[in-house]
């Protein structure tokens, strides 16, 4: 018993700080320019696969840097030149944009890669285990990705909350009139804002290559749940997506591990005929069954009884 639960608790907070790393480019758009970006988990899966491209030539580390550069430099254009020429016109047509370009991405990486997955392999500096425990070996890369995740976590926050750049970009999304009168260039800073997120989706991208299979389906697998993780943190808060991550992390890895059924709990079903037919299924499904949808399940909660999220500070 505390095999598994030590063994889940760690899966469970690397898993949640690749979800944070991911999220926190989401975060940032939408806290400082009010943006929903539905192509954030696309810009995720063109970091990985440019890290892929370039460590080919260069090795991994090459790749580390200028994925991320390269994806910046992308999302900075895409909000330049499509965007900024739709945020006229409201947030719905922000976000059918976001959304289309999700689509327009994961084509364009098919017909350059193919839908294969690619034989993304970590560092060899960092490709051995850190420690072992219960006869598991934990690779020194994913303890990499989660300093990572921290460092992120704790420079994104500062910069946000402390610094005068993070001020004058907040004031920027109310008040952008008042901040241009001071000198500022808003549209450079909404241009650099939306590089910089999409550049973090890339780093997230970049990291998780390696660990998980890269593939022009990788946005789709882990898209969904990077928006539980923003709607249940708050959208705009950057702890709140740390705690949610976390959370959705240690809750999904657990649930994995519970092989518990209401007919283990309270025992066979008694009844029989139609009673049987209806609720047999649902007696007999296990919670580690049931592991994908929780997180969903949570948000559904979430917009319930807390619509602006465990720490956010607008309505979902």
């Amino acid at each position: 018993m505390l095999e598994i639960i030590f063994i889940s608790t760690l899966n469970g907070i690397l898993y949640g700080m690749l979800l944070f790393l991911m999220a926190s480019g989401l975060t940032v758009i939408f806290s400082m320019m009010g943006v929903l970006n539905f192509a954030h988990a696309s810009f995720y899966m063109l970091g990985a696969f440019f890290g892929f491209e370039i460590s080919r030539y260069m090795g991994y580390w090459p790749g580390f840097v200028l994925a991320p550069l390269l994806v910046g430099v992308i999302g900075m254009g895409v909000e330049r030149y499509g965007l900024r020429q739709v945020h006229r016109h409201g947030h719905v047509a922000e976000l059918l944009f976001t959304f289309g370009l999700t689509f327009v991405i994961q084509e364009l990486i098919e017909m350059i890669w193919g839908k294969l997955p690619m034989n993304y392999s970590a560092p060899t500096a960092l490709n051995f285990p850190a420690f072992e425990i219960f006869a598991i070996n934990y690779p020194m890369f994913k303890l990499f990705g989660l300093s990572v995740s921290i460092a992120i976590f704790v420079v994104l926050l500062a910069a946000v909350k402390r610094s005068r750049v993070g001020l004058v970009v907040q004031a920027a999304l109310s008040h952008p009139g008042m901040v241009g009168m001071l000198g500022h260039n808003v549209d450079r800073i909404f241009m650099l804002v939306f590089g910089l997120g999409t550049g973090l989706a890339a780093v997230a991208g970049v990291i998780a290559g390696p660990v998980l299979v890269t593939q022009s389906n990788m946005a789709a697998l882990l898209g969904p749940i990077l928006f539980v993780v923003v709607v249940v943190g708050g959208l705009g808060s950057l702890a709140g997506a740390f705690v949610a991550s976390l959370m959705i992390g240690l809750l999904q890895t657990f649930a994995v591990a519970c092989n518990l059924s209401l007919a283990g709990v309270f025992g066979q079903l008694g009844a029989s005929g139609a009673l049987v037919a209806y609720i047999g299924d649902i007696w007999t499904v296990t919670v580690a069954q049931l592991a994908t949808i929780l997180p969903y399940l949570l948000l559904v909660l979430i917009l319930i009884f807390r619509p602006r999220g465990l720490m956010g500070t607008r309505e979902s």
